[in-house]
């Protein structure tokens, strides 16, 4: 049977000579895999495969068969085309450690549309920050965590259970105002207490996620956004 979804995909790997399967968190289904033939085909006319890079927006159509690992699908198509995150630098490598983050926190295979619209609006937000978005990764993990049931309210919930990080730069008050505040809304810090509220984050997410201590790309980040 049919159904109709929008997706955001996670990631892929190459499966056979021209063929991929996809991670895609779908907003009808949660998690689940695809496998997607020919699009590494060298005689296809179109690059289907753009369509499956991280985090890519879908509207799509698939086949969902319960008890299947591995389904298909019928139609694809970008949902939401960004205009800046695949072409300015810093955005991409912030891009990669948001990839990472989700690639190890969503698992749930069953519906949550308040996550995947948060999900949406979020990515759809950061495509359209013209500037000042060095604070973005971080507020989108503070923001993140109430969907998946450990909601970090106040800069306190991250100092507890074994947590504990001194704040010679004032990072408290700077996470209180992320957590308040939108995407949009301009908030002073610098290299340091950015990368003190990211070791925080981190502790955070691998007290919860066991897998998380696998987390690789945010070195490349922390050198990235040195400024």
């Amino acid at each position: 049977m049919l159904f109709k979804t929008r997706g955001l995909v996670l990631n892929f790997v190459k499966y056979k000579e021209t063929s991929i399967i996809a991670r895609i968190y779908t907003e009808e289904f949660g998690l689940k895999s695809y496998i997607i033939n020919g699009v590494r085909s060298k005689r296809s006319k179109v690059n289907k495969i753009a369509l499956y890079q991280p985090l890519t927006l879908l509207d799509l159509v698939i086949y969902n068969k319960e008890r299947r690992d591995i389904n298909r699908i019928s139609e694809a198509k970008i949902h939401y085309p960004y205009q800046s995150i695949i072409f300015d630098f810093k955005k991409i490598t912030i891009s990669i450690f948001l990839t990472e983050v989700l690639s190890k926190t969503l698992k749930e295979e069953e519906k949550n549309t308040a996550l995947f619209e948060f999900l949406s609006t979020s990515l759809q937000t950061f495509d359209h920050l013209p500037a000042d978005f060095e604070n973005f990764h971080l507020q989108f993990m503070l923001k993140l965590s109430r969907y998946l049931g450990f909601t970090i309210d106040t800069h306190h919930d991250l100092t507890h259970q074994r947590i504990q990080h001194s704040d010679h730069f004032g990072s408290s008050e700077i996470i209180d105002q992320m957590l308040q505040m939108p995407y949009t809304g301009k908030i002073l810090t610098n290299y340091k207490t950015r990368n003190l509220i990211l070791d925080k984050l981190l502790g955070f997410y691998q007290f919860h996620f066991e897998n998380f201590k696998e987390v690789k790309s945010h070195e490349i980040l922390r050198e990235l956004i040195h400024q």
